[in-house]
């Protein structure tokens, strides 16, 4: 009896020790989330249960990985996380090669099909957070729509615009809501996960967009003591892989450029 009873110990001992590590990540639904379920039975070879959960907005996602209810985030640009962590006082970082894609940020319309039909006095909707919406004015600059006072500042203001000759109106909006906005304003720069979730395609609709050399690459970020952990680092592979490449330009033919 004794025998059995050690040797039913030992096995529930190896089960134990055979079961997946649980990584609890946070994700916008498209394409993160997407990318993330794609990686997920790659991860679980490894021994790595990967928790996916969707937010549908740009704050959460942060506050649940300072909070440590989540281990990890997958949604945001450096210039958003540098922006996030000095408005709220955080310490979030980029995990080690925590790049993964870029997401060309377009312009859309509802009213005109070409740029060039744009209007004096015409509204303008971009994104009211520091970076997004510096990254919206930096993209009408190059459209030479207006001129800003720093063109190297990735996160300029309305206030820093220095020419405006077709004296355009800026609305500032959440994120998510500009995709609702369109109806109501004669251009809105969108993030292109917004875009696609909207059924936007950014390389047919869009007036304009950036392009694949965009500095606003989607990076992998966690707390400081989490950033360098084994399961972070398989998390990184997986989401490295030429698997996952493949799978990026498939799936979102250019609207997400891997940046691996």
């Amino acid at each position: 009896m004794l025998k059995k009873a050690l040797s039913a110990i030992a096995i529930a001992t190896l089960a134990l020790s055979a079961q997946a590590e649980v990584l609890k990540v946070a994700a916008t639904a498209v394409p993160h989330a997407e990318i993330l379920n794609f990686i997920k039975p790659a991860l679980k070879a490894q021994g790595i249960d990967l928790e996916i959960k969707e937010f549908s907005d740009y704050v959460q996602p942060n506050a649940a990985v300072e909070d440590k209810q989540l281990d990890a985030n997958f949604f945001q640009h450096q210039p958003y996380l540098d922006s996030y962590n000095k408005d709220r006082k955080t310490s979030l970082v980029a995990v080690p090669n925590g790049k993964v894609h870029v997401e060309p940020f377009g312009a859309y319309s509802s009213k005109i099909k070409n740029i060039k039909d744009l209007k004096n006095g015409a509204t303008i909707a971009i994104p009211n957070d520091p970076s997004n919406g510096g990254r919206a004015l930096i993209l009408l600059a190059k459209q030479g729509l207006i001129e800003l006072k720093d063109p190297k500042s990735l996160t300029p203001t309305a206030l820093e615009i220095t020419k405006n000759p077709k004296k355009l109106k800026f609305k500032e909006l959440e994120a998510p809501l500009l995709p609702r906005a369109l109806a109501d304003v004669d251009l809105a720069l969108i993030n292109t996960n917004y875009a696609i979730e909207a059924k936007l395609n950014p390389t047919k609709d869009a007036l304009f967009i950036e392009g694949a050399d965009s500095p606003y690459t989607n990076i992998v970020a966690a707390r400081k003591d989490r950033a360098g952990g084994a399961d972070i680092a398989k998390l990184m592979g997986a989401l490295h892989s030429a698997e996952t490449k493949k799978f990026i330009i498939e799936k979102y033919k250019g609207a997400v450029v891997p940046a691996f």
